[in-house]
């Protein structure tokens, strides 16, 4: 009997480290479960035989009274944090004025919660929480249900390593599904749960939630004749821990920022969460060398994913006046860090959205970035609110020029119909000098405003005649002879811009960007578009009945008229200079995403493919032709092979270019 057990011990442990450290199962789950269902009936029928290490220590049943404090050996320290490029690069700047020859080991910081692990002559005697890194609890009892974890080593040692404790997305989700069945409250997220189950006084309900871990840190490496950090991980790898697939070695910073941005690419297709990258010296004497602060090493770093939903305080809602008259309300918030840039203020849109939304002033509000770029105030935490919050009011007059605001019909904005509001024209000025307009450089919002209003610049052809006033402008202050330079060469410049950067930069109602382009390869030069019919304008393709509208008004409106004769006169040019489409087959009509690290930016595929005809859009589905995987190409590309959608490589690229 006795030598049955121990071997179903060994059977059992076996299967541990094949599933969990191989990731190469030999048994199924079935077979597990027989096997250790009879090393329980013998450990009942014969309870003086059970060993510390029995695998059925994993289906819980103890329960303590209380968690007991632990003194860690080796106080378990916080790391520092970074939350964008600037920063990292700043990290590895200072690493650099220590070190000259050196790489890094980069980690996918698990969400979860840190525990140290003891083990003496390669048994597990004690699991232990970070607590506030110099004193834990003892969560042992707990510790010894989740599987990851070994009961004993494939050696013979004592030793203290260190990981975190994570719930998979899977095991979170099913929970969540039985504790809703139940009428209990839900968890937020995994850690969240995890953490809650590992501070279970009852072990049984730790064992049913299913947890995991991964083993990160070895405190005391050199007293096993360990030289590097990724060393340290194989080591605590060939003793039967779980340590992530996904870390890596990188040789330099230009890696470290690739494995970075794979990532945050790629997170969400790990079975688990992360929240971030964590940075290490490889080398454990350059670790030495750069030392620690009192709170955290300063040769390891966490880079923090950028949060894709915060909460902040919106301290009032202030109104502007845009090119087009429209008038803005906007959140001017408590400073908060979302997705790597500080946010204080944003768009509320109209009085519509801010009205369905129940925004006050004073409000607990969450933000998010919406498509990544633009923060937007999701929804009110009413929760939080005291009675003291303010309702919003939508003013009736323009804030900047008093007028009356009117409200258009079929439309949730208010607009000052002013012609001369100061605010409007400010605006519009602004938006010309823009990027994706006539890309003049060197005008920052305040410089324009500032020409504004000293009469330099009224219309946006006053740009054109901002050399007759060089010498009053270098003699504003912060302005000198290099810096009024660059702007006039800029303005030069920008009078060769291919026609939908005018049409863009005139500021249409309703034309954007991508419309601007469309009617520029459309009609070739301006006096073509002016004379373009509105059931003509109306029949383009992507371009529908309003735009078409707005596009015929405002050539029909001699102001505007009398704007761009002008800036015919200062010989801004008027005509399409971008490449007119091919007729290629393999691109004409198609629509095709780009994923992975390819050769070239990305841009330039993008410029190639609608050259010839074709549309480039960032999600894989139905609608997908043709999607261009580079390196690490991700989900896209398993999305596109689940939906036999055509997979392209920058070969397949290039030949489909020479047809």
């Amino acid at each position: 009997m006795e030598q049955r057990y121990n071997e179903l011990i060994e059977i059992l442990k076996k299967a541990n480290y094949e599933y969990y450290v191989l990731d190469n199962p030999t048994i199924t789950d079935q077979e597990y479960d027989k096997y250790l269902r009879e090393l329980i009936n013998i450990e009942e029928e014969n309870p003086s035989i059970k060993r510390a290490d029995s695998p059925s220590l994993r289906v819980g049943g103890e329960v303590i009274d209380s968690f007991k404090k632990i003194v860690h050996e080796k106080p378990m320290l916080s790391l520092s944090n970074v939350f964008n490029e600037d920063e990292i690069r700043g990290f590895d700047s200072r690493i650099n004025k220590e070190i000259k020859s050196y790489e890094y080991v980069c980690e996918p910081k698990i969400d979860g919660l840190s525990v140290s692990l003891l083990y003496e002559d390669g048994v597990l005697v004690r699991g232990a929480t970070r607590g506030d890194g110099v004193t834990g609890e003892d969560i042992t009892h707990n510790v010894k249900t989740i599987k990851s974890i070994p009961l004993t080593l494939n050696k013979n040692i004592s030793i203290e390593v260190r990981g975190e404790i994570y719930m998979s997305k899977d095991a979170f989700n099913k929970l969540n599904i039985t504790r809703e069945l139940n009428g209990e409250e839900l968890f937020a997220n995994p850690r969240n749960a995890a953490a809650g189950s590992v501070r279970q006084l009852d072990s049984k309900i730790a064992s049913s939630r299913n947890l995991d871990c991964f083993i990160y840190h070895l405190p005391n490496p050199e007293e096993y004749g360990i030289h590097t950090h990724y060393e340290a991980l194989e080591f605590m790898k060939g003793l039967g821990f779980v340590v992530n697939k996904n870390i890596k070695r990188v040789k330099n910073i230009k890696e470290m920022l690739e494995y970075i941005e794979y990532w945050t690419e790629h997170r969400r297709d790990l079975p688990y969460e992360i929240d971030g990258i964590v940075i290490k010296l490889n080398n454990l004497s350059d670790q030495e060398r750069v030392g620690f602060t009192t709170k955290y090493p300063k040769w390891a770093t966490a880079y923090k994913f950028p949060a894709t939903l915060a909460l902040t305080k919106l301290k009032d809602i202030v109104f502007s006046v845009g090119r087009t008259g429209q008038v803005t309300p906007n959140a001017i918030l408590e400073p908060v860090i979302l997705m790597g840039s500080t946010i204080s203020k944003t768009t509320l849109h109209n009085e519509d959205y801010v009205l369905e939304r129940d925004i006050k002033i004073g409000d607990t509000v969450a933000i998010k970035k919406a498509g990544d770029v633009i923060p937007e105030v999701v929804h009110v935490v009413t929760e939080r609110r005291t009675g003291e919050e303010k309702d919003f009011a939508m003013i009736l007059e323009c804030p900047i020029c008093g007028s009356t605001l009117v409200r258009k019909e079929n439309e949730a904005a208010y607009y000052c119909m002013n012609p001369l509001c100061d605010a409007k024209h400010i605006e519009g000025l602004i938006h010309y000098t823009s990027r994706d307009a006539m890309n003049i450089e060197g005008f920052g919002d305040r410089i324009i405003e500032d020409f504004y209003n000293m009469g330099y610049l009224k219309t946006i052809s006053d740009f054109y005649t901002l050399d007759t006033y060089k010498k009053e402008l270098m003699e504003l202050e912060g302005f000198g002879e290099k810096s009024i330079n660059n702007l006039l060469d800029s303005i030069a410049s920008s009078k060769k811009n291919s026609l939908e950067r005018v049409i863009f930069g005139l500021g249409i109602r309703q034309v954007g960007k991508k419309t601007a382009k469309i009617l520029a390869k459309e009609y070739k030069n301006i006096d073509n578009l002016i004379d373009a019919s509105l059931e003509d304008l109306t029949n383009i393709k992507d371009i529908g009945e309003i735009i078409a509208k707005s596009i015929y008004e405002y050539f029909r409106n001699g102001d505007n008229l009398k704007l761009i004769n002008e800036l015919k006169s200062f010989d801004v040019n008027m005509t399409y200079t971008g490449s007119d489409i091919k007729d290629n087959p393999n691109f004409s009509n198609k629509t095709f995403v780009i994923t992975g690290t390819l050769s070239k930016p990305r841009e330039e595929f993008v410029s190639i493919i609608e050259s010839l005809g074709g549309n480039v859009s960032t999600s894989v589905s139905k609608k997908t032709n043709v999607v261009l995987v580079g390196l690490n190409a991700g989900s896209k590309e398993q999305k596109a092979r689940e939906l036999n959608i055509e997979i392209w490589n920058e070969k397949d690229f290039e030949n489909a270019l020479n047809v």
